[in-house]
């Protein structure tokens, strides 16, 4: 199944529990990807985007509230996604989603 789509995702951050949908769009050979991450506090546009799999990994430069690159890592099986978002200094942060359907 590819890894293509939309996911209604939830992220366990310091600042509490944020909402976002994830957009995955691969290239045509699969081997990367581009996206956003949009949530209540905007939008990250996905950066290096890899494909290995059904396993992502990419950054995100945050603005809000600070300055910050997430390095970025899921897994994707079936309709369901978890990772870890890497915020520096702050940690490992968990994220789970679901395809939209």
């Amino acid at each position: 199944m590819s890894v293509a789509g939309s996911y209604e995702c939830l992220t366990k951050t310091p600042m509490g529990d944020q909402t976002s949908t994830f957009t995955v769009i691969p290239s045509d050979d699969g081997t990367t990807f581009t996206g956003s991450n949009t949530g209540p506090m905007g939008s990250l546009d996905v950066k290096e985007g890899k494909i290995d799999g059904n396993t992502l990994t990419w950054k995100m430069e945050m603005i809000v509230p600070m300055p910050l690159t997430l390095d970025c890592t899921a897994t994707i099986e079936g309709d369901k996604l978890t990772g870890t978002v890497n915020a520096g200094a702050f940690g490992d942060m968990a994220m789970t989603g679901v395809r939209a359907q």
